[in-house]
């Protein structure tokens, strides 16, 4: 066992875990922050996506051990309060998502694509969620919430 110490949502939380434990696994089981969804397990659907340091990371690809001493941002962190970000807030209003097993991967890499690239055009969007899949919606309605999100903020 390993003892870890990370600040998640903005938190300092420890645990001891075991050095194979998955971030992903860590997030859900010993946090219980469950809307860090696991999909795949490979590192393809992008369901597990969080933000670490500041970098859109698969948590079921990073180990928990390695999170030590990060900054870990989780959907649950984006809306503390229970007010969505603007983000969630634009995608809801662009009804994004249909059964919304994939929705917090999309949020957590679009929010950290929009924090580094908040100019991002449609193209750019498109590019930044490519790693991400959904098998409901065909794709065009996340992107025309992350527009949305990008030109509210642009706008004021």
């Amino acid at each position: 066992m390993v003892d870890i110490a990370v600040t998640v949502n903005g938190a300092t939380r420890r645990g001891s875990v075991e050095a194979r434990k998955t971030l992903a696994d860590f997030l859900r089981d010993d946090l219980d922050l469950t809307g860090t969804h696991v999909g795949c397990e490979h590192g393809v659907c992008g369901a597990c996506t969080v933000i670490v340091d500041g970098r859109a990371v698969r948590s079921c690809l990073m180990l928990a051990v390695q999170a030590t001493g990060s900054d870990v941002t989780t959907i649950e962190g984006l809306a503390p309060d229970g007010e969505l970000s603007p983000l969630q807030q634009a995608m809801w209003d662009s009804h994004s998502f249909q059964c919304g097993f994939c929705t917090p991967g999309f949020v957590m890499q679009a929010t950290a694509f929009l924090t580094a690239h908040p100019e991002a055009d449609e193209q750019q969007v498109r590019e930044a969620l490519s790693g991400n899949i959904c098998r409901c919606t065909g794709y065009q309605s996340i992107i025309d919430g992350v527009l949305l999100a990008a030109r509210r903020s642009r706008e004021g």
